[in-house]
């Protein structure tokens, strides 16, 4: 068995970085806002209120609405 002659550091805990609100906000606001844009697209595009005419909207989200648990047909 070999030994060391160097001794172990003292285990510190590590510093925890401080990130102010102000930095957070307006990526929290795009990506709510994205969010949003992606919820109304599988649940309510090609329903009562639809942006674009035909169906290739509805045929790319179809599988999202039904796992989500939105009706579509």
């Amino acid at each position: 068995m070999a030994q060391s002659a160097i001794a172990p550091a003292p285990l510190t805990p590590p510093a925890v970085a401080k990130l102010p609100i102000r930095a957070i906000l307006p990526w929290a606001a795009f990506f709510g806002l994205l969010m949003l844009i992606l919820l109304y697209f599988v649940g309510a595009e090609q329903g009562a209120v639809s942006l674009f005419s035909g169906a290739g909207v509805h045929e790319w989200v179809h599988d999202g609405r039904h796992l989500l648990g939105f009706p579509c047909h």
